[in-house]
């Protein structure tokens, strides 16, 4: 509606001594020029430029005689001006423009400027006129003047003994009577008897009037706060037939003003609220419409302590209201009482600080041209008294403030209601919501629905296509497009009275005080007329609209005097020559486009129906020809009091019981919005039906019209679309308006099910009202939305020193923006269908909108406000709504999700009175399992857990856990065990203690708990450092502290309990050959896999079927299974001796990082002082003198780090073993000049076929990790399989080396032998492609079988490192140890030349999750 912008403006008066400060401001009937009253002078403003024109100043001997000033009065023709003085004088100032040509202020252009000075009217429109002030006459009335009151040519005065005298505007009282109020009888209405109570007491005098030209007569405010409407009962004005009626309830009235559109008369009390009353049409009496009050919900601190109403001042299109107290602050309110915004409360009146400010007192206001701007004389309460000694205080120095509005097109053009643009105008730009036009090139289709953005973020539903994206653009984000409006234009046009839309949100036109101008959002251009006397001969009088490409408008003509309805294409030049031209015999008030039809309202009360079309002999232009006129005069007592006309399919009837489907979206009736009354005129469809065939096509829209309907009261806005959507019936064929303070009201259809007949009884359509948080301004009808905009502030009182500008307006003031925003209201349509009983309809419209993206809120929104309601109420409820509310959610899908959400968001105390109703919360868990919606299900666990006994609890949740466990969801899996080791422990959901220094807490989950140990096959137990951890103290979940979430408690059962789910899920998943789902188990819930699977080893873990367990893997890992090379036979590479560097080129080239680069600043300090990686150089004689150190020198290979600036990835989790492959015979090939190593073409085969039968590279890494878990806890059966997997012989040396040099389990070499022949036999039946390997680890195999025929004696295996037997130092045990994971040398410091720079990758990888979709990684520091 209307919306504050920006900060005000301060005009500064000339300067004064304070007694000649400014105290009242009236506009002139033009709101061209403003008087400004001081106690002894006049002065006149003009409005644009804001300044200061002329002042009188009454000379120190008169001015002693009349009293100050005070009130002043413009005649109608601006000539005149009337000031009332204390001692009872009115004097009478003559307003006339100095000698021909003088102007005050003009305005310069630069040399060669396109503005003409030649073109008509430019001095009055650019120039400030020179004016002279001189008093006439001068008339004494003998008592303190209380009222002036412009009517017509006389002027209206009430004096305080008691009389109305009505004076000529010369200043004569032309030997009319002063008529004495006592002798005027007023009654309750004006059917009571004449002979009704008069005044009867001597002193009643009136204190506030006003004249209401609609309701020929005045609102009165008298001194005793009684309020009346006094009305002459014939034309003539005199004491005998005067007639009063008054409210009875009304004893504090102090001040008045009236709304001649719509017939209101608001009152301001001492009270502090405002009431608003009517006149009944029938009886004449009084009636309150509504009232405008603060509620102490919105404003608890002040609202019963903002003294009387000062002033009330409607706008000058009446469509809104302002009020200020008397202890200060101002409010904006819609005609019919919706609260758009209030100065009381927040930035306001607050600081930054949070202190409060003293309230802006107002002395006087007046509106400005359109309403965009409120001249206001203020007296900033206490604060003149504050600074006495800064003489230079801003407020001493007597000011005007200039508050600046935006204001929706609707207030003044009201055709734009069926569109689903918003539209703001402000005097020298628009806002619109529709975003930039490139995005919304297409029309909506009115089949196809499309989802769009819920309020503030970017939706994830955009269906596509470009539909979808003109509604997001509607939606969208906060911030307005504005377009700043042609200058040139504004020049010579100020102000903007219309302006129009087009259905696409891509045109825009306004008009000013001549002719008009349009713009597109496209080109980003104005097109003005060419010829700038055409534009100034045309005034636009009944607003304008969008028809398809052309601009209709109806407009005066000045130099034919002749009324006009004009056509223009938008595409041409702005010329009359282009203007298809229509006379028309009335001035038209109002126009509206339906279809194609154009609809218009005249002076005369008639209302007149266009066709319009595009003419066949030239698509340029478009032809007008009547089709109907319909006389409304009688039912219309004037023709300014009606708001919108609007054309629409909507009827009665709805569309099932007309004979013809065609007819049901035609042009079925006018809407009418008379003074805030809904009237609407239904074609009549009672005489004969015209045959479609027979008739002309022109004829059938000829129906006459019914008599008129009232359908509701107090309507601001009305909004109705023409397109049709057969999902949508209800929402497309239904009737939205907007009634102020009483919310909105849709007057919706009723469609029997599957098209069975209606029941006669049932009405067919049903008016729904309900409440609405923002002010509507566009009806999004298909997505079930409302359009608004609200005003936001910024305080901007920081920037300024308390002291220095304690009174500049960036202080005393907020910054004042409009923000767009957005309201669902389906919640409330479905709820009040339900009050009535029509549960089914609720069910169509809801289905018919299930596809919206944010239909789960409205379900739950409907639920929450039910629920909120009943059973917060006191009174025991007759007819509970919930039960009802909760049948009609369980027809949807998201029951379950709606319940649920809807109980955590409401307190505990109401869940016993939402399950009784929808059902018991065990039940709606288990049905949550059933559905597999296991992040519902424990949503509800948290709901048994307040409800149920722990033991309850527990059982759902081992229940939930299991089924999350099952399906891999580990992030529920991690929450189901702190909720039970939370219930287990008898507290609630206690959060983590924060990790102490000696247990770092592990950041990302996975397998992070490598993180702080090298990772050793071999390594003593006695020779970890102090700065490494062991495994048991790293091994952590990742969401808790590390190190104590097993160990804190282990002795507790809870534990014992979760570890036994535990153990059991680990079971089952080594039984079923599961290892990629192990992993990510171990790694997502920080399970001990290694101790466990030492446990294990003789029973879930050992290998029952080689060849099974190595299908599986090939299959989880998308591992290929190999073939046979072509030159296999004759490859240097078959001995194994060059393998590694056809697998470093392939590491080099591969695009994902072998792991993620983590290093921990704590840990790698202390790690790199020991690593020799950091003074390794081009001579590589230190790598020698490195191997040759022996034992004692070990750990120095356990984790190699980068220099600090390295970008390359280092070693994989394998290479970090104490055998590092870095002094292994394979990698002497590697050096500087690796880059320029040349392979012969067999050898390129070679590497190109194995690049063909190696998995994923993620794979290769998981695979190693595997290895690593099961080589550690002594599963070498499984490491068998892996290692056959990876087809490295290494690896089966390094478990032949491990079986040689410690007592192994005989069982376990017996299983890993059979298992050996197995997979041979395998391999020559069905898998050729593993012969090679299995040729090449033949003699371990050999080897193998002599160990186990030397053992006897089985014993438990010990996970002994290899450094503690003498064997570890011969060259052939370290030869046959060489690296698990080849290709993961750091490149950068071995070959001289970083191969691929890596950081991008690492850095992205470590801040994901590593097992997060079954993948993982490992991540080393």
């Amino acid at each position: 509606m209307y919306f504050l912008s920006g900060w005000p403006k301060r005009l500064l008066c000339p300067l004064g001594s304070p007694a000649e400060a400014p105290f009242h401001v009236q506009s002139d009937p033009q709101r061209t020029f403003f008087a400004v009253l001081a106690p002894a002078r006049l002065s006149i403003w003009y409005s644009r430029p804001s300044v200061l024109i002329v002042t009188y100043k009454e000379p120190a001997k008169s001015s002693s005689q009349f009293g100050s000033y005070k009130q002043a009065e413009w005649r109608p023709d601006s000539t005149m001006i009337a000031v009332s003085t204390a001692n009872g004088y009115i004097l009478f100032f003559h307003i006339t423009s100095t000698r021909g040509d003088k102007y005050l202020y003009e305005p310069v252009y630069p040399k060669g400027s396109p503005q003409m000075k030649g073109t008509p009217h430019f001095k009055e429109e650019q120039c400030a006129p020179a004016l002279n002030l001189e008093m006439r006459k001068i008339l004494d009335l003998q008592a303190p003047i209380m009222s002036l009151q412009s009517v017509l040519e006389d002027l209206l005065v009430a004096t305080s003994d008691g009389l109305l005298h009505l004076i000529h505007w010369e200043g004569m009282t032309n030997g009319r009577k002063a008529i004495n109020l006592c002798t005027v009888p007023f009654s309750v209405d004006l059917q009571s008897s004449r002979a009704g109570s008069f005044l009867g007491f001597a002193d009643v005098h009136i204190r506030d009037m006003e004249y209401c030209a609609t309701l020929d007569g005045f609102a009165v405010v008298f001194n005793d706060g009684k309020v009346g409407f006094i009305t002459p009962v014939s034309s003539r004005f005199t004491a005998e037939q005067l007639h009063g009626v008054w409210p009875q309830d009304v004893v504090d009235g102090t001040c008045v003003a009236v709304n001649n559109k719509y017939r209101l008369m608001a009152f301001g009390c001492a009270s502090g609220s405002v009431q608003v009353y009517t006149i009944d049409n029938t009886t004449g009496a009084m009636q309150l419409s509504h009232k405008l009050e603060l509620t102490a919900k919105q404003y608890p601190d002040i609202w019963n302590k903002t003294g009387a109403v000062k002033l009330v001042r409607w706008s000058p299109d009446n469509s809104v209201v302002i009020v200020t107290w008397e202890y200060g602050g101002l409010s904006l309110w819609s005609v019919f009482g919706a609260q758009l915004i209030c100065t009381l409360g927040g930035d306001f009146a607050y600081r930054t600080d949070g202190t409060k400010k003293d309230p802006l007192k107002i002395n006087s206001m007046s509106w400005g041209a359109e309403g965009y701007h409120l001249w206001v004389i203020s007296g900033f309460g206490s604060q003149n008294t504050e600074n006495e000694s800064d003489s230079k205080s801003i407020v001493k120095q007597p000011g005007i403030l200039l508050f600046q509005f935006i204001k929706s097109a609707l207030t003044v053009n009201p055709c734009m209601s069926n569109q689903e643009q918003v539209l703001l105008q402000g005097e020298d730009r628009l806002y619109l919501n529709c975003g930039e036009a490139s995005q919304s090139q297409n029309p909506r289709s009115s089949s196809a629905h499309s989802d769009h953005k819920t309020r503030r973020e970017k939706s994830p539903f955009t269906g596509g296509g470009l539909e979808s994206q003109s509604l997001s653009t509607l939606l969208g984000h906060r911030h307005w497009h504005v377009v700043q409006i042609s200058s040139t234009y504004l020049e010579s046009n100020w102000p903007i009275r219309f302006s129009a839309i087009d259905k696409l949100g891509q045109n825009i036109a306004v008009v000013g005080k001549f002719g008009f101008a349009h713009y597109s959002l496209l080109t980003k251009k104005w097109k003005l007329f060419g010829n700038i006397t055409q534009e100034q001969n045309m005034i636009v009088t009944g607003g304008l609209a969008w028809w398809n490409d052309f601009i209709v408008l109806a407009c005066y003509n000045i130099n034919d005097r002749q009324e006009e309805l004009r056509v223009y294409l938008r595409t041409s030049n702005l010329d009359n020559a282009f203007a298809h031209i229509t006379k028309t015999q009335a001035e038209t008030l109002l126009l509206s486009v339906f279809r194609d039809m154009v609809i218009v309202f005249r002076a005369d009360c008639s209302i007149c129906l266009y066709s319009i079309e595009r003419k066949s002999d030239g698509p340029n232009t478009a032809g007008i020809q009547v089709l109907q006129e319909v006389p409304m005069s009688r039912y219309i007592p004037h023709p300014f009091l009606v708001v919108s006309v609007t054309l629409t399919s909507v009827s009665t009837e709805n569309g099932i019981t007309l004979k013809m489907p065609q007819q049901a979206r035609d042009a079925e009736s006018i809407m009418l919005n008379l003074a805030g009354q809904l009237i609407m005129m239904q074609r009549d469809r009672s005489g004969p039906q015209i045959r479609e065939k027979d008739s002309n096509p022109n004829q059938r829209k000829l129906l006459p019209f019914c008599p008129p309907v009232v359908l509701a009261q107090s309507v601001e806005n009305v909004w109705t679309t023409c397109r049709a959507n057969k999902q949508k019936r209800h929402l497309l064929e239904a009737l939205w308006l907007s009634c102020g303070g009483a919310g909105m009201k849709v007057w919706l259809p009723l469609f029997p099910r599957d098209h069975r007949k209606p029941h006669s009884f049932l009405s067919q359509r049903i008016m729904l009202p309900f409440h609405i948080n923002i002010y509507p301004l566009a009806v999004l009808f298909e997505d079930a939305l409302v359009l608004g905009a609200v005003n936001d502030t910024l305080l901007y009182d920081s920037l300024y020193s308390r002291n220095s500008a304690r009174e500049q307006l960036e202080v005393l003031f907020p910054f004042c923006v409009v923000e767009r925003t957005s309201q669902i209201y389906l919640h409330h349509i479905l709820r009040q269908l339900l009050v009535r009983n029509l549960g089914e309809q609720a069910l169509l419209l809801a289905q018919s909108c299930a596809t919206l993206p944010y239909f789960p809120h409205v379900l739950e929104l409907m639920l929450h406000e039910v629920l909120e309601e009943e059973a917060t109420s006191r009174e025991p409820i007759p007819d509970p709504l919930l039960p009802t509310v909760a049948k009609f959610i369980t027809e949807f899908p998201l029951f379950l999700q709606t319940v649920v959400h809807c109980a955590r968001k409401t307190e505990y105390a109401l869940w016993n009175y939402l399950f009784a109703a929808v059902g018991n919360p065990k039940d709606l868990f288990e049905e949550c399992l059933m559905a597999q919606d296991l992040d519902t299900a424990a949503s509800y666990l948290i709901i048994l857990q307040n409800m149920e006994v722990p033991a309850v609890s527990r059982q759902h949740a081992t229940l939930l856990f299991n089924t999350a466990l099952e399906q891999g969801k580990w992030d529920l899996c991690r929450h189901m065990i702190r909720f039970l080791k939370a219930i287990g422990s008898g507290e609630s959901e206690t959060p983590p203690s924060t990790p102490t220094a000696q247990e770092p807490s592990s950041s990302g989950g996975g397998f992070e708990f490598f993180r702080n140990r090298s990772i050793s096959l071999s390594q003593s137990a006695d020779s970890v450092p102090a700065s490494k951890f062991s495994l048991q103290k790293t091994l952590s979940m990742p969401s808790g502290p590390s190190g104590k979430r097993w160990s804190k408690d282990s002795d507790c059962a809870e534990n014992m309990y979760i570890d036994m789910m535990l153990w059991r899920h680990a079971r089952r998943l080594l039984e079923e050959v599961r290892l990629k789902d192990l992993g990510c188990f171990a790694a997502q819930l920080g399970f001990e896999l290694i101790s466990w699977l030492c446990k294990e080893r003789t029973r879930a873990a050992r290998v029952d079927n080689f060849v099974l367990a190595l299908k599986r893997l090939h299959k989880d890992f998308l591992w290929p299974l190999p073939i046979i090379p072509a030159s296999s036979v004759s490859s240097p590479f078959k001995n194994g001796k060059y393998r590694t560097v056809g697998e470093q080129l392939l590491k080099s080239q591969s695009t994902d990082p072998f792991l993620n680069l983590e290093i921990d600043a704590g840990v790698s300090n202390v790690q790199r002082s020991q690593s020799w990686l950091g003074n390794i150089g081009p001579a590589h004689q230190e790598i020698d003198t490195a191997s040759s150190h022996g034992p004692q020198m070990q750990d120095a290979f356990l984790s190699p780090l980068s220099n600090k600036g390295d970008e390359c990835s280092i070693g994989s989790a394998t290479d970090l073993t104490e055998s590092s492959s870095m002094v292994d015979g394979d990698w002497t090939m590697v050096d500087e000049n690796f880059s320029t190593l040349s392979l012969t073409q067999s050898e390129l085969e070679h590497i190109s076929m194995e690049l063909a039968s190696k998995g994923p590279h993620k794979s290769q890494v998981q695979l190693r990790y595997l290895l690593h878990i099961f080589m550690e806890a002594g599963c070498l059966d499984w490491c068998i399989v892996i290692g056959l997997i990876l087809r490295e012989s290494s690896i089966i040396n390094q478990i032949l080396v491990i079986i040689q040099s410690s007592e192994v389990d005989g069982e376990m070499l017996q299983n890993i032998k059979t298992g050996l022949h197995a997979v041979d036999r395998w391999a020559s039946t069905d898998c050729p492609g593993y012969k090679p390997f299995l040729n090449i680890i033949k003699p371990h195999l050999q080897k193998l079988t002599e160990i186990t025929e030397e053992q006897v004696q089985p014993e438990a295996f010990q996970p002994m490192t290899v450094g503690k037997t003498p064997e570890q130092t011969s060259p052939r045990a370290e030869e046959n140890r060489s690296s698990l994971g080849h290709g993961s040398i750091p490149q950068g410091e071995v070959g001289g030349s970083s191969l691929v720079s890596r950081k991008e990758e690492d850095t992205a990888r470590a801040e994901e999750e590593p097992f997060q979709d079954g993948t993982y990684d490992c991540s080393v520091s």
